[in-house]
């Protein structure tokens, strides 16, 4: 109601000894800027050919000579409408036109500070080339420091990359590609004893050779370079997809960003076979001197034991079951100072095996198994858990691994770890109702 002006049409229509009286004079439902009445031409009066100069002199007529309308004629009927619609434009324009030329003025000052730079401005200037050519590639600089620090102002939500993305590859895929060479017991008593009769000869040995022992050391360490190697393949890799996504800012001048990928990449790839003499040489030293006296080698296997619920700072590890709801279960890992554990599942003799994908699931699925062939839980001999994605399972076997809970030592899997942690579905095999949720927190 403070805006709004008031129209009101067909007053000739209305029935005999009625009349808009209460709401013309603004009583009825006022508004701040009332009423105004007309009368229009009606659709006989169209007909009729009767033109808006008699249409207005008979609006006039009638709002002069209605009893209930006479005394307010002045401020009813067309051309009283017409005024007021133009007094209101009028003073809208003079409230609003000084800001709005203010505000015009301004940008015409900034625009002729703008056109000055331009002025002088010659396409073909060198030093207008050079200047805008090392801006540009400060720039690359910058964003590719950014994505590798992960100081960058925009923030990638949807996946890993850069300076993430190679951390994963450090502190998750390559630990996994480590715990992946472990030997069997039995294939290694084996070249035990076939390397301490080698070395015998003829000869029927009181003690067990040095040589053997370091021969069958050598064959492990040796294995480790795979592994290495690889790791620094992904590294290279993807610092290369850093500079491509970096150097999408440069699509304007595709030599340029041509030119400075090539570049950079052959930067890389020189560094990249530096890196990989430098952790071959590393190594070489491992396999030249085996310390014997080192306590790690003295007191191996009574670390191990001691060792294998261990955590740090949160003390021993333990995968929690208890039960949430009717459809699933409620799996996570835990220290033991937690309170109010209803299953406790040791991780004692546990191993992480893989679950083929079933034809009509879109799941990824693994499964956590005794290799003494107990029970993992009650009745069951294993539990199978699924989630939505691999990297959701590739993190949680990284957890696992972490806790002691290694693969299953016939996997061929390659696995691609990933930090973050989401939500499982999973199902317990056995008489536990399937479809449940599982969360993990350490």
């Amino acid at each position: 109601g403070q805006r709004t002006i008031g129209v009101i049409t067909k007053l000739d229509l209305m029935d005999e000894g009625t009349d808009a009286r209460e709401v013309l004079e603004n009583k009825l439902l006022p508004l701040r800027r009332g009423y105004i009445g007309v009368v229009n031409r009606s659709q006989k009066d169209i007909d009729g050919k009767k033109d808006i100069k008699m249409a207005m002199a008979a609006e006039r007529k009638f709002f002069l000579t209605h009893p209930a309308y006479r005394h307010m004629a002045e401020k009813m009927g067309t051309p009283c409408l017409q005024k007021v619609l133009n007094q209101q434009l009028t003073n809208h324009i003079r409230d609003t036109l000084p800001a709005f030329r203010s505000k015009l003025q301004t940008q015409l000052l900034s625009l002729d500070k703008e056109a000055e730079e331009y002025r002088g401005y010659r396409p073909d200037d060198p030093g207008r080339k050079t200047k805008q050519l090392l801006q540009m590639v400060q720039q690359f600089s910058v964003d590719f420091e950014k994505r590798i620090e992960g100081s960058g102002d925009q923030v990638d939500t949807v996946e890993l990359s850069g300076g993430a993305k190679i951390n994963r590859i450090f502190h998750e895929r390559f630990p996994f590609e480590l715990v992946k060479m472990e030997c069997d017991d039995k294939e290694m008593r084996r070249e035990i004893s076939y390397a301490i009769k080698n070395i015998h000869g003829i000869r029927t040995g009181l003690f067990t050779p040095d040589m053997a022992f370091e021969a069958i050391v050598k064959k492990q360490i040796v294995k480790i370079k795979e592994p290495c190697i690889k790791c620094v393949d992904m590294v290279i890799q993807e610092l290369i997809n850093t500079v491509r996504q970096c150097t999408n800012k440069l699509d304007c001048f595709p030599r340029l960003r041509e030119e400075t990928e090539r570049i950079v990449t052959s930067h890389i790839r020189d560094r990249e076979s530096r890196a990989k003499d430098q952790v071959l040489l590393l190594i070489d030293v491992q396999l030249s001197y085996i310390n014997t006296n080192h306590e790690d080698f003295i007191g191996f296997a009574k670390q191990q034991s001691e060792k294998k619920y261990a955590f740090p700072c949160h003390g021993s590890l333990h995968l929690l079951v208890s039960i949430v709801k009717p459809d699933g279960l409620f799996l996570s890992v835990c220290v033991s100072q937690e309170k109010e554990k209803k299953y406790m599942l040791p991780l004692d003799n546990l191993k992480v095996r893989d679950v083929e994908k079933g034809f009509m699931s879109s799941k990824h699925a693994f499964a956590i198994f005794n290799t003494e062939q107990r029970n993992v839980y009650k009745d069951n001999r294993f539990l199978e858990l699924a989630c939505d994605t691999q990297d959701e399972v590739d993190s949680w076997r990284a957890s696992l691994l972490r806790a002691g809970v290694y693969p299953e030592r016939s996997s061929n899997v390659t696995w691609c770890l990933q930090c973050q942690h989401g939500v499982f579905n999973a199902r317990v095999v056995g008489s536990i109702p399937t479809g449940g949720q599982y969360n993990k927190k350490i």
